[in-house]
C-alpha cells in the first residue's frame, strides 16, 4: 500500500482505552503514560502497514475481515476499509473476545 491509511477509533474502542488508563493510573501512573505511549506508536505504525497485523483463529473474526496487533498484554483489534482503519476493540489478553467483536 503506497498512501498512507488513516485511523479511526470506534467510540467502544475509544472507551476500552480510557478504562485500561484510568484502571492502571490508580496505581501506576508513569506505567499508564507508557501503555497509553505504546499502543498510540503500535496503532500509527498501521497507517503505513495496514497488514502487519495477525488475522485471529476464530473462523467468525476471520471472515468478519478482523486483524490485530498485540501490545503486551493487551490484544488491538481492527478491520481495514479501504483507506481506513477501524480500531474496533483494545481488550486485555486473557479475555475472551469472540463474543465481544
Amino acid at each position: 500500500m503506497d498512501k498512507k491509511c488513516k485511523i479511526e477509533y470506534l467510540p467502544i474502542a475509544e472507551q476500552d482505552l480510557n478504562d485500561i488508563i484510568e484502571y492502571i493510573i490508580i496505581d501506576h501512573p508513569d506505567a499508564a503514560i507508557r501503555v497509553a505511549n505504546q499502543i498510540d506508536e503500535s496503532v500509527s505504525t498501521l497507517k503505513a502497514f495496514p497488514y502487519m497485523g495477525s488475522v485471529p483463529n476464530d473462523p467468525r473474526l476471520q471472515a468478519l475481515q478482523y486483524r490485530f496487533i498485540v501490545v503486551e498484554p493487551y490484544l488491538i483489534f481492527y478491520v481495514i476499509n479501504n483507506d481506513t482503519i477501524e480500531i474496533r476493540r483494545i481488550l486485555h489478553g486473557k479475555r475472551r473476545y469472540s463474543f465481544l467483536l
